[in-house]
């Protein structure tokens, strides 16, 4: 806190239609300053004999928590502009004013900003990104109230949960259908976090909480409006995906699906509004579809997406990325044909010839894809598919070096450097065949070997495969 002039730059930023950088993913875990000071006044021991729940919230520890959160997680700006560096200069200035306005219930949220994300299947999905200030405030009432709700979750709820994750989910499952539950039904939430009944969720907060403090500050969260175009709208329903706060009332919500699912003894698997059930045959399959959709369309006030809901077998189902396949009266574990085509898509954008980046920052960039997805996809059987796909984007990988060595004589040199001798360096050198042709020929196949693309950098699927195996 010393040095915080040295360290942040004073807030100059002229937040109404300030351009910034679109970003949504997590930045690197970088060291941040303590906020303490900035929200209170430092006397020890201010908050240690409280005992309500928003001086709770506003303690100093938990809202050092939060601020180092969402200054580690970066993203993007809200509606004012104000970015992740000017958090803390701005906590300095104005900070005992906003504990001040939050103890009172005088402040009032601004509305977030609309972004929308390219969906796989062609639609997109809607974020609401709030200002950085009320992501602060969102994360310090989520690190609180989790504690109080994570006991009456269910064992079955693996979605934005402390120690839970998809691996968990899948292995769940997994095990539910070794147990002769080898019917899904699979029910899809219609744009859940757009239709999520204000009056149901606060009254499900209600239960647990009971400083209405916190639940007008939840309330005015949720009535914030989302700002589209410049117009801000106003809306009477919905949880915006994108705050801290947003995944924990979610679970809330759905907590009831999970219970109501238990008190009727289904085996299920939810993560988030991703939600299977697995039963014995065809009929019961049916028969909980129907009567599982009129309780969440009923009781939970949502609405089931009629069109993508579907039953069937696990194989031909898509669960989290992963699908399932049959072996030796065995369920296993597979990838979806879906994300392979995914990260196919990802692949073939870092190798395409029409870009003019250096092979160095290509290697690095397939370095981070490939690590990050098989890491993730781990745990499926995948040896067959991550030898199918290290073989396709080698061949993009060296019709890229075809493409950058442009004239004749260097690509003359360079096969000559690779082994080639200087007859048929300058035979296949004049060739007229294409860039995607001549990437799979025997003479770049026998010079691009794979001992030398690991030495050029290129982190094979198979070899980061036998990592996770292994580790």
């Amino acid at each position: 806190m010393k040095n915080s002039k040295e360290t942040h730059r004073p807030q100059t930023t002229s937040y109404e239609g300030c351009s910034q950088e679109i970003r949504l993913e997590a930045g690197s875990n970088e060291k941040v300053q303590s906020v303490s000071t900035a929200l209170e006044n430092g006397r020890n021991g201010e908050n240690a004999c409280a005992s309500n729940l928003m001086e709770k919230i506003l303690a100093k520890a938990n809202m050092n928590m939060a601020y180092k959160k969402v200054a580690r997680n970066k993203g993007k700006h809200g509606i004012d502009g104000m970015r992740v560096d000017e958090l803390l200069p701005y906590l300095k200035e104005h900070g005992s004013q906003l504990r001040k306005d939050l103890l009172e219930g005088k402040y009032k949220p601004k509305s977030v900003r609309r972004v929308e994300i390219p969906k796989t299947d062609g639609g997109v999905r809607l974020l609401g990104i709030p200002t950085v200030i009320d992501r602060m405030v969102q994360q310090a009432i989520a690190q609180e109230l989790t504690p109080i709700f994570e006991p009456i979750f269910s064992d079955n709820s693996y979605g934005f949960r402390p120690n839970r994750n998809a691996h968990q989910a899948i292995r769940t499952s997994q095990e539910h259908m070794n147990d002769g539950c080898t019917w899904v039904v699979d029910i899809d939430l219609e744009e859940y976090f757009d239709t999520v009944n204000h009056d149901k969720l606060m009254a499900l907060v209600a239960r647990e909480i009971k400083d209405k403090r916190v639940l007008k500050l939840i309330r005015a969260y949720l009535n914030s409006g989302v700002m589209i175009n410049g117009v801000i709208v106003d809306t009477d329903r919905g949880c915006p995906q994108g705050g801290p706060l947003s995944p924990l009332l979610s679970n809330i919500m759905l907590n009831e699906l999970d219970k109501e699912l238990e008190k009727r003894n289904h085996k299920f698997c939810r993560y988030a509004d991703d939600n299977q059930l697995y039963v014995k045959s065809r009929k019961a399959a049916e028969r909980v579809m129907e009567s599982i959709t009129e309780f969440i369309e009923g009781k939970l006030k949502l609405k089931v997406n009629r069109i993508k809901s579907a039953i069937g077998r696990p194989w031909d189902r898509k669960f989290l990325g992963f699908s399932f396949y049959r072996i030796n009266k065995q369920i296993r574990i597979r990838i979806h044909p879906k994300s392979i085509k995914r990260v196919k898509e990802k692949v073939r954008v870092i190798v395409s010839r029409s870009n003019a980046w250096s092979m160095q920052f290509r290697y690095l960039k397939l370095r981070q894809l490939i690590t990050g997805w098989v890491s993730y996809f781990g745990i499926a059987d995948m040896k067959g598919v991550a030898k199918t796909l290290d073989k396709w984007t080698r061949r993009r990988i060296r019709m890229c070096y075809w493409k950058q060595w442009k004239k004749i004589k260097t690509k003359h040199d360079n096969l000559v450097k690779l082994g080639i001798d200087n007859y048929k360096a300058w035979e296949f050198a004049n060739t007229r065949k294409g860039y995607w042709r001549i990437s799979n020929s025997p003479i770049l196949a026998r010079t691009f070997t794979n001992k030398l693309f690991n030495r050029l950098g290129y982190l094979s699927f198979t070899e980061r495969y036998a990592q996770v195996t292994n580790s």
